[in-house]
């Protein structure tokens, strides 16, 4: 799995964040399709490489067109500008009312015919600056999007929902978006989720969150940076944040809630190998540092030692990622519960889940529940085991995984062609697994038990 490493020195909004995964290779087509899928009208997307303080990297912009003007107040009902932040139009000044010309070296603008177009049943909601987080919901949910940048885009607003919902002394369902229900702030953030699907959905990691200093003009008055909504949405998530010198706002609201849901962890670059580099670039000029966001795509470093050849020779190239272990000791929990909620966090996303039979104290039977996570579900199954069980408490740890490349292949039986999945280590096979639904289907077919047909298929793989 790759590692998508941000680094955020200074600060993040969704514009940028789409322009730095562009700049690594996300396609910008196939962003623009994915994004025609929302069926939203009145804009189009202005995709171009430009220079910020020197640095090269590209720009993504999203007009606004039939005269459509959104006061960019802060995403959601503040008066304070996401925009204002002037990153780009995430929070900008109104630059899309005089267009710069663009660049002579545009060789990635899609074609605005793939979003400028109407939907009658949308009509009346994309010329209102307002959407409650129920029709942005509904709005994501019935397009064509894929079921992972379905769910990752709900994810992302409910961070923003919850933290205004907590501002403003309401349930998070009620929060009334304005500029964040806007057509240019839904296209950040379902953006967002296509360009990292687009790059294979990389494991992330972040930087130190830097901020800057000063003040924001929000609707019941002034208020320091960081703005109210951003440091909510990061505090919810346990993010620290880290104040600069540089006197105007670094992260956005949905920069924010970009990095509390995507990214697993946050600190120095550790033994990671820069594959690629990008650079999403913001509009204005800061005054301390330029005004980028840097995106680096690579893998973990392979251990050598310097001593011997031999170490070096045996260098494996697995993949290696981290996970969550949640474990929880259970001796009074009904085992119609324990079989539910197996099945509930499967669902849920759960990369295992599993019971064994322990021993607690007084000598009584019990079961250990484990559940195996990504680092950023973490939480999220926490909540899960200690609602939907009856743990008192869940510990916690992050394990280190070395996983086989894998790869499929078919192979050839006298009941037909079965699906294997192998497991490489270095080049060589050293794994053979027949995908049992595959199996079952000849079985049924052949009228014969599935496990003769798994070892024919076994067999056939060996060979």
């Amino acid at each position: 799995m790759k590692t998508l490493y941000l680094d955020i020195f200074s600060g993040i909004s969704g514009d940028m964040f789409i322009g730095a995964l562009l700049d690594l290779g996300a396609d910008a087509d196939k962003l623009t399709r994915q994004l025609a899928k929302l069926k939203l009208d009145g804009y189009h997307l202005h995709i171009s490489r430009q220079h910020k303080a020197s640095i090269e990297g590209v720009k993504f912009d999203v007009h606004l067109a039939h005269g459509h003007e959104h006061g960019h107040g802060h995403e959601h009902g503040h008066k304070h500008h996401d925009h204002s932040h002037a990153h780009s139009h995430d929070h900008g000044h109104a630059h899309h009312h005089h267009e710069p010309p663009p660049p002579p070296d545009l060789d990635f603008e899609p074609d605005p015919d793939h979003v400028d177009y109407i939907d009658p049943e949308q009509e009346h909601l994309q010329h209102d600056d307002s959407r409650n987080f129920a029709e942005i919901k509904k709005l994501i949910a019935k397009s064509k999007l894929s079921a992972w940048v379905k769910q990752k885009s709900v994810a992302v607003f409910q961070r923003i929902a919850e933290a205004e919902g907590r501002i403003h002394g309401m349930p998070a369902a009620k929060v009334h978006f304005h500029e964040v229900g806007a057509v240019d702030s839904i296209v950040d953030i379902v953006g967002a989720c296509v360009a990292l699907e687009l790059l294979g959905k990389p494991r992330v990691l972040a930087s130190t969150v830097i901020e800057g200093v000063g003040w924001v003009d929000c609707e019941h008055g002034r208020f320091p940076i960081p703005a109210p909504a951003t440091l909510a949405i990061l505090g919810a998530r346990g993010v620290g944040v880290t104040q600069c010198e540089e006197p105007q706002e670094l992260i956005t609201p949905t920069g924010a809630a970009l990095l509390a849901e995507f990214a697993e962890s946050f600190g120095p670059m550790t033994g990671l190998v820069a594959e690629k580099i990008g650079f999403g670039l913001g509009t204005r000029d800061n005054q301390t540092r330029p005004n980028v966001l840097r995106a680096v795509l690579g893998s973990a470093a392979k251990v050598q030692s310097p001593k011997s050849k031999v170490a070096a020779a045996k260098t494996h190239d697995w993949e290696t990622d981290r996970v969550a272990v949640l474990e929880t000791n259970l001796d009074d929990i009904n085992s119609e519960i324990l079989g539910h909620f197996v099945e509930t966090a499967l669902n849920a996303g759960a990369l295992d889940v599993f019971h064994t039979a322990i021993q607690m104290k007084k000598n009584r039977p019990g079961v250990l529940l484990t559940v195996l996570c990504g680092e950023s579900d973490a939480d999220k199954f926490t909540e899960l085991m200690l609602r939907e069980t009856s743990a008192f408490g869940v510990r916690r740890a992050l394990c280190e995984r070395r996983k086989l490349k894998r790869d499929f292949t078919e192979v050839k039986t006298r009941f037909g062609k079965v699906t294997v999945k192998l497991g490489k280590l270095n080049g060589e096979v050293i794994q053979a697994a027949p995908e049992f639904e595959s199996c079952k289907k000849l079985a049924a077919k052949a009228k014969v038990p599935v496990r003769i047909v798994f070892e024919a298929a076994v067999k056939a793989a060996a060979r």
